[in-house]
């Protein structure tokens, strides 16, 4: 199992921004590049008020910001350049859907899939939609707004592929806000599998691919969680990666580079479990050789030697 693509973090509330230019971007689409990368997906357009691209819908209608920099634009001439394709991911307003409103986040994000076809659409790395509304359980009305963003981003762009990465309500399942790292219990294996077959159920002909997270469950649990995973995507007909977390939820600092004998284990279930591929989240703060935190550099040489034993 080797990590094919990656969430690019611009847009996050709960890690350091690394403050980097197009040097340092196109530095590291090279060092993704190297280690058989080949996909990219903003992990969301937007957060709140802080944008990745001068969207006028948001700008007007949420009063965001105007960013300095269009990183979408340099997104996709950097996958264009290396060869890579790249996932538009959504708005996450912050607060809309998280308060029960689902509808006001579909119709805001309707309009800016539009807008994001029209300025965007002609680039040829352009390859997908990531439905950055990550959930765990079938709450509120997640499987219409599912449903209603996959269908339009699908319509509006004839049939690019989509993806969700949700997570599961596991053990390690603690806001990022407090000091502990687990809790007593986390969802039990029938209540997961009787949510997401409901929700898969739901969303399959407008998601084409799920990939799980796999940090908010123990270690021991991850061949019993992930075969449920595949086993419910293949029966609704939903192609299964793997979103395998390269940051540790096991330290109290939160976050930082995971231990690549973890990393390794999560791989290694997602092979014996038959997910088609890897994606993490993320490559540029926790595995890449320029990253802030010396320690991902240490992680990028630990899985250059992996995949190079692979090959041999």
């Amino acid at each position: 199992m080797k990590i094919k693509g990656t969430f690019l973090d611009e847009i996050s509330h709960d890690i350091p921004h690394q403050n980097w230019g197009r040097k340092e971007w196109d530095q590291d689409f090279s060092h993704m590049k190297k280690v058989g990368i080949n996909t990219v997906i903003l992990i969301r357009s937007g957060y709140r008020k802080w944008l990745t691209y001068p969207s006028e819908i948001l700008i007007k209608n949420e009063k965001a910001y105007t960013p300095s920099v269009d990183l979408v634009q340099m997104y996709l001439e950097l996958a264009e350049k290396y060869q890579m394709d790249f996932y538009f991911g959504l708005y996450d307003s912050g607060r809309y859907w998280v308060n029960g409103d689902f509808k006001k986040e579909l119709d805001l994000n309707r309009m800016l899939i539009d807008e994001v076809w029209a300025k965007y659409g002609t680039m040829s790395a352009f390859k997908g939609w990531y439905i950055s509304q990550e959930c765990s359980r079938k709450t509120g009305d997640i499987i219409s707004m599912y449903r209603g963003l996959g269908e339009h981003c699908k319509a509006v762009s004839g049939n690019l592929t989509t993806l969700i990465s949700p997570y599961i309500d596991g053990i390690k399942n603690i806001s990022q806000y407090q000091t502990e790292t687990s809790r007593e219990s986390g969802v039990s294996l029938k209540k997961h599998e009787e949510d997401w077959d409901e929700i898969f159920g739901g969303i399959k002909d407008d998601i084409d691919i799920v990939a799980f997270q796999d940090g908010h469950i123990d270690f021991d649990e991850l061949d019993d969680f992930l075969l449920i995973n595949k086993r419910l995507a293949d029966k609704h007909g939903i192609r299964s990666w793997t979103n395998s977390e390269t940051f540790d939820r096991d330290m109290p600092i939160k976050f930082l580079p995971i231990k690549w004998e973890k990393l390794l284990m999560k791989l290694q279930a997602a092979e014996r479990a038959g997910m088609e591929q890897a994606i993490t989240f993320e490559f540029s703060h926790f595995m890449s050789p320029q990253s802030a935190y010396l320690q991902a550099g240490h992680l990028y040489n630990r899985y250059q030697e992996y995949i190079d034993q692979l090959k041999a």
